[in-house]
C-alpha cells in the first residue's frame, strides 16, 4: 500500500487535469483514510509518517507532464536499482533510524588490504599512504544523494548518472561519452541515490510543482517543514531543532530522518549517531574514498559548490576542483553568467560550518565536497538581474556536469595520496 500515493496522485492528476482542485481533494481523502506514504516509523512521542494527513491539498498536486526521466521516489529508485543495474552491484549498506534499507551501487574493485594505522596516526606520522593501504594508487570515488529527502535533483541525477555507467546514456537517451571514458579511468565508484530514505519516503510526491513566490515556495514546506499551524519551519531556522519534534509540525518536511534528525548535522561523535550516519562512516572506512559528492539542491540559485570545513591541507584541492567544474558548468552554458572568470573563481566561497562533510573527511581524510542545485520549484536571477526557471533538462545536465567533471579531475590528479600526504 505505500506505492497508493504516487500512483493515485497520478491516476487523479491526469484525470482531472482540468480540475487540480478537485484532484487534490481527492487524494487528500484518499490519504486521510490511511494511504499515506511511507512506514509508521518513529521514536515515541513523535507523530507517525502515517498522520501526516493535515498538509493543504493543493500542495499536493503535481505537474503535469512529469518527465519520465525524472525518477525520485523511494519507490522508483528502488524499481530502477532492482530492473536497469546489471554492470553494478546492489546491495544495503545499513537502516535507516525507520527501519528502511539505505542501498548502494558498486562499481570496479576496493581496495584489498588495509593500511597499518588509523587515518589519524596517518597524518601524524606524516604520510597518508599508511592509512590507505597498499593500494594508495587506486582511485575510489564516492557520491550521495538526499541527505536532505526533500531535496530530489540529486536523486534524479544519481538514477540518470547510474544510467550512464550502465548504458552511456541517461534515461533522456542522451549520450555522456565523457562519464563513460572517466568511470574506465577509476578503479572503484559507488553511488548511495538515497542517504535519508525516510525523509524521502514521508514526502508523497514525485515532483513538486512550481511557484513564483520563493520565499512561500512549497519546495521549503516539503524540505525543511511547516509548524502545526502550517507556518513554514524554514531554512536555517530548522537547524535550531534538532531532534524536530514532529508533534509540533504539521508536516516535518524531508530534512530529518524518523528519529527527526537532520543527519547533515548529527551528533557525530556521540554513540547514539544516527544509524544513516554509521552506515555511512562504515562505508568510507572500507572504502577509504579519495573524493566524497554530497548533492544538495536548493541552497544556490545556479549549481554551486561549498567550501566544506575540511583538512587545511586540502583547500586548495578544493580550490583546483572547483575552478575546473564550475568553469565547465559555465562553458555548457549552466551558470548565471558566460563569464568563466567569475563563475569559476573559489575566493568568494566562504567556509561551511562543520557537518557531516567535515565528519567524513575527518574520519577518513576524503576530500567532501557539496553541491547545491538549484530547484525546479522556484525562478531565480541571473547574474543580470533576469528571471531564470531551470527546466528539468537543465537541471539533470548539470547534475551530470558535476559528477563528470568531479570524477575528471579525481582520475586526472591521482587522489589523496597526490593531493597532501599528511
Amino acid at each position: 500500500m505505500r506505492a497508493y500515493p504516487h500512483a493515485l496522485r497520478e491516476v487523479f492528476t491526469r484525470r482531472f487535469v482540468v480540475n487540480s482542485s478537485l484532484a487534490a481533494s481527492v487524494v487528500a481523502a484518499l490519504l486521510s483514510i490511511g494511504f499515506a506514504a511511507g512506514a509508521p516509523q518513529g521514536r515515541t512521542g513523535q507523530r507517525q509518517a502515517s498522520q501526516f494527513n493535515d498538509i493543504p491539498p493543493e500542495y499536493l498536486v503535481e505537474p503535469h507532464p512529469i518527465p519520465d526521466f525524472w525518477v525520485s521516489t523511494v519507490e522508483g529508485v528502488n524499481r530502477f536499482l532492482d530492473t536497469q543495474v546489471k554492470k553494478g552491484s546492489v546491495r544495503a549498506i545499513g537502516k535507516t533510524a525507520g527501519g528502511r534499507p539505505i542501498r548502494a551501487v558498486f562499481y570496479g574493485h576496493p581496495r584489498k588490504d588495509k593500511g597499518t594505522t588509523t587515518f589519524s596516526g596517518s597524518l601524524g606520522f606524516g604520510d597518508v599512504r599508511a592509512y590507505l593501504g597498499p593500494d594508495y594508487e587506486k582511485k575510489v570515488f564516492l557520491a550521495l544523494a538526499s541527505v536532505h529527502g526533500g531535496e530530489f535533483e540529486g536523486i534524479v541525477g544519481m538514477v540518470n548518472f547510474l544510467a550512464v555507467l550502465e548504458t552511456g546514456r541517461d534515461l533522456r537517451g542522451k549520450q555522456w561519452p565523457e562519464i563513460v571514458s572517466v568511470a574506465k579511468a577509476l578503479h572503484r565508484i559507488i553511488v548511495v541515490p538515497i542517504v535519508n530514505v525516510d525523509g524521502r519516503a514521508r514526502i508523497p510526491l514525485r515532483m513538486i510543482r512550481f511557484s513564483e513566490n520563493e520565499k512561500t515556495a512549497l519546495n521549503e514546506y516539503f524540505n525543511t517543514g511547516a509548524w502545526r499551524d502550517g507556518s513554514n519551519i524554514g531554512w536555517p531556522e530548522c537547524k535550531a531543532f534538532i531532534p524536530l519534534d514532529f508533534s509540533r509540525t504539521q508536516f516535518p518536511g524531508g530534512y530529518p530522518n524518523d528519529a527527526g534528525i537532520n543527519i547533515q548535522h548529527d551528533d557525530f561523535f556521540s554513540p547514539r549517531r544516527q544509524p544513516e550516519t554509521q552506515a555511512l562512516f562504515e562505508l568510507a572506512a572500507q572504502e577509504r574514498p579519495d573524493l566524497i559528492l554530497n548533492m544538495h539542491a536548493g541552497g544556490a540559485p545556479f549549481m554551486r559548490a561549498n567550501r566544506s570545513f575540511i583538512e587545511p591541507e586540502l583547500m586548495p584541492i578544493f580550490d583546483r576542483l572547483y575552478r575546473q567544474v564550475q568553469g565547465r558548468l559555465t562553458t555548457e552554458k549552466l551558470q548565471g553568467s558566460d563569464d568563466v572568470s567569475l563563475e569559476a573563481d573559489p575566493a568568494p566561497r566562504p567556509l561551511s560550518g562543520f557537518n557531516l562533510d567535515s565528519a567524513l573527511n575527518l574520519h577518513c581524510g576524503t576530500l567532501t565536497v557539496i553541491f547545491e542545485a538549484p530547484s525546479h520549484t522556484y525562478p531565480v536571477k541571473n547574474r543580470k538581474g533576469e528571471r531564470v526557471v531551470h527546466k528539468p533538462d537543465d537541471i539533470l545536465d548539470a547534475e551530470l556536469v558535476v559528477r563528470q567533471e568531479t570524477m575528471k579531475f579525481l582520475a586526472e590528479t591521482g587522489g589523496r595520496f597526490r593531493w597532501a600526504q599528511k
